[in-house]
């Protein structure tokens, strides 16, 4: 069921009917005859006779558990597959670059393996042990074949060592290519290492590209600018901007020396 899950759902079904079709053979296979002649005429003995009759029992209840498991695998495929595709939508129509963050590791994957279908790739999902696990997804071009490591990572930024370890398990698979996706940043070194090593590092705004995402724009407003400071026209002293607290100008402001009340002199707004 586990393994029919991270096929695609058509193929669950097809193995589901394989599975059937010859569990369903053994089940109603002809069962030997019970006379000892009859047997030694065939050439059997008791112990075929009853190696038979368990196959034929085991056949006769497996071809409905195994069957039944193998196309629970494959609905489980169908709703991840169309979950991945909500997801892939919902982000393509989000002008939020924050939406990456508010999905969970597990949506996350599900997320860039639905982006490199729609890239063109063939995606298997190996699927970590979680957010921290082991290669997540395999990603195929004919064949050629890349290792693809998913992280979905709010606080801190990807380091040198996951790219590493990524360029490792690339070598052993005689993978062409890897790539590491991020919801979050690189920091220098991994930049750096993954030159010139068929490394690609995807952050959050390039998976955002790939995806469709409308870009984030932010209108920023200019910052309103304090008067300029005056002096006073009497003693030369800097003015102070100050609010009147009473009489008919009450909540409105000027500018009073700063040597109030040994200087007086006040400046209208």
């Amino acid at each position: 069921m586990e393994i029919t899950s991270h096929l695609p759902w058509q193929a669950g079904v097809v193995l589901a009917a394989v599975a059937y079709g010859i569990l369903h053979h053994y089940a109603t296979k002809a069962p030997l005859p019970t006379n000892p002649d009859e047997l030694r005429a065939m050439g059997k003995t008791i112990g075929d006779l009853a190696g038979s009759a368990i196959t034929r029992t085991a056949a006769g209840i497996l071809q409905y558990v195994v069957s039944f498991a193998l196309l629970v695998g494959a609905g489980a495929s169908f709703f991840r597959r169309r979950r991945q595709r909500e997801l892939h939508d919902q982000v393509a129509d989000d002008p939020d670059i924050n939406a990456l963050e508010k999905m969970s590791w597990l949506e996350f994957e599900g997320l860039v393996a639905e982006t490199f279908r729609r890239k063109g790739f063939r995606v298997a999902e190996r699927g970590g042990a979680g957010p921290d696990g082991g290669v997540d997804l395999e990603a195929y071009q004919g064949k050629d074949k890349y290792i693809i490591q998913c992280k979905q990572w709010k606080a801190r930024q990807v380091g040198v060592a996951i790219v590493r370890e990524l360029y490792g398990v690339m070598t052993a698979e005689h993978a062409v290519g890897g790539f590491v996706v991020t919801s979050g940043d690189f920091t220098a070194e991994a930049k750096k290492f993954a030159e010139g090593r068929s490394i690609e590092l995807v952050d959050a705004r390039q998976l955002r590209t790939m995806i469709g995402a409308p870009v984030q724009t932010t209108q920023l407003t200019p910052p309103t600018q304090a008067p300029e400071q005056p002096v006073c026209p009497k003693c030369g002293s800097p003015m102070v901007l100050r609010t009147a607290k009473s009489g008919s100008n009450v909540g409105r402001q000027f500018w009073g020396c700063s040597r109030f009340p040994a200087c007086r002199s006040i400046i209208g707004i």
